[in-house]
């Protein structure tokens, strides 16, 4: 098949690569020619485990290329997928589908035959209707069809994610859309991995109520969290005792500093905004999104209390600072709450992050930016783990005490154990739930 993917954002470089790979011809094309001149040269503009190697794999076997030049692209295509932002937008909530409705309008004047109109990028219910009118008004000659094709990517496992996912959900309501749809997907049909075919509505509204039920559960256990330091309980124990039961299972139960990232915060809003539209309040879902900039802040006030009650001339190593392990992303991080909040106390901050500097550099000013977690320790009056990077798994807590001013850990992702913690001779430890 040949596709057409517009944008090379994270869904559409990881989609295009990922399609190439099942042997599908793939042309990505971006409007910024300093991105597709990065990413002819083999660089990849995001961190993401194993993409570069998978990129260029493709590339040398001629079944992947790169392209600003859209109306090329889209030409002979079977299917054309829009994979552009949708931020939410400022003041309402709302996801702001002007690039994709932009895309709709440029792919409308592009297409030279039949072609399938996918959208991958994740939008409102009715999006994908308002995409076939601004298609049907632009060019009411040519024959197409479009479908919703929802992503479900973890960054930093995105690749494990497309070749083996847990489900991929189609919505269409055209017989010959599926069947396109249905080669495109052929690779994963034959390894027997699911396949759900919807209507438009349904398909979109998956996208929006999985992730909504995600952060919903990230959220609870950051709730029973806080319950857990008042009673004395453990948020580890009663995490993985919950998890054991089959109804609830054990992902997304893991206490922390909140949720962040590009899907999470971006799509309970969207999903709340919704709600009001059709005069149905999401209440589960707005409650998350409050409770979630509570912990956010709460996540401050331990850092300050473990300080004394201030910051103010205290030197603080935080190690982590993007919303998660694996990836450079620091969208919605907790840091971008927690970092600056430490920052206008006073605190001389020293960050240390595997992949997190290249966009970091700009969201966080002040602080000073350090490879190294035993360097960033020393004199240092409080560490604090924020994103738990395999690289501050198993540090020499010994060392990193016996060099710090004082010895103080404020551990938000409970990797550590406090008798362990203390038995390296730090004098103060606190972490979340414990």
């Amino acid at each position: 098949m040949k596709i057409a993917m517009i944008g090379t954002g994270y869904v559409g470089l990881v989609s295009g690569v990922c399609f190439s790979d099942f042997g599908h011809e793939v042309v990505c094309v971006d409007k910024n020619p300093a991105k597709i001149e990065m990413l002819e040269g083999g660089r990849v503009p995001i961190y993401e485990p194993g993409l570069d190697e998978l990129m260029v794999k493709n590339v040398e076997g001629g079944r992947l290329s790169f392209t600003t030049d859209l109306k090329a692209a889209v030409a002979d295509a079977d299917a054309v997928f829009i994979a552009v932002g949708t931020p939410t937008r400022r003041g309402d909530g709302h996801a702001d589908l002007t690039y994709v409705m932009a895309a709709a309008e440029e792919i409308a004047n592009a297409m030279t035959g039949y072609a399938v109109i996918v959208t991958k990028s994740t939008v409102p219910v009715g999006t994908n209707r308002q995409v076939a009118e601004v298609v049907r008004k632009t060019r009411p000659d040519i024959e197409f069809d479009v479908a919703s094709n929802p992503e479900f990517l973890r960054e930093g496992a995105a690749i494990d994610d497309f070749m083996r996912p847990d489900r991929v959900v189609v919505g269409t309501t055209s017989e010959k859309a599926e069947a396109v749809m249905g080669e495109i997907y052929r690779p994963l049909f034959l390894r027997e991995f699911p396949i759900l075919y919807t209507d438009l509505e349904t398909a979109e509204m998956i996208k929006y109520a999985a992730n909504a039920f995600l952060a919903t559960k990230i959220t609870f256990i950051n709730e029973i969290a806080r319950l857990c330091e008042k009673t004395g309980a453990d948020i580890k124990q009663v995490s993985r005792g919950m998890g054991l039961d089959g109804r609830i299972g054990n992902k997304f139960l893991h206490a922390g500093p909140g949720y962040g990232g590009s899907c999470f915060p971006k799509d309970t809003a969207a999903l709340a905004r919704i709600g009001q539209d059709y005069s149905c309040p999401m209440e589960i879902v707005e409650t998350v999104i409050k409770v979630n900039d509570d912990i956010k802040r709460r996540m401050i006030e331990k850092v300050v209390d473990l300080c004394g009650g201030s910051v103010n001339g205290k030197t603080i190593a935080i190690y982590g600072v993007t919303f998660k392990p694996n990836t450079d992303d620091m969208r919605e991080a907790p840091a971008l709450t927690i970092v600056p909040a430490l920052v206008g106390g006073g605190a001389k901050v020293r960050v240390v992050d595997p992949q997190g500097k290249r966009e970091g550099e700009a969201l966080l000013p002040g602080v000073s930016w350090m490879d190294d977690a035993y360097a960033a320790a020393e004199k240092a009056d409080c560490v604090v783990i924020l994103t738990e990077w395999n690289e501050f798994r198993a540090l020499d807590l010994q060392k990193i005490a016996a060099t710090m001013e004082t010895a103080r850990m404020a551990d938000l992702r409970n990797i550590y154990s406090e008798k362990d913690v203390r038995k390296a001779g730090f004098e103060d430890y606190v972490a979340v739930g414990r």
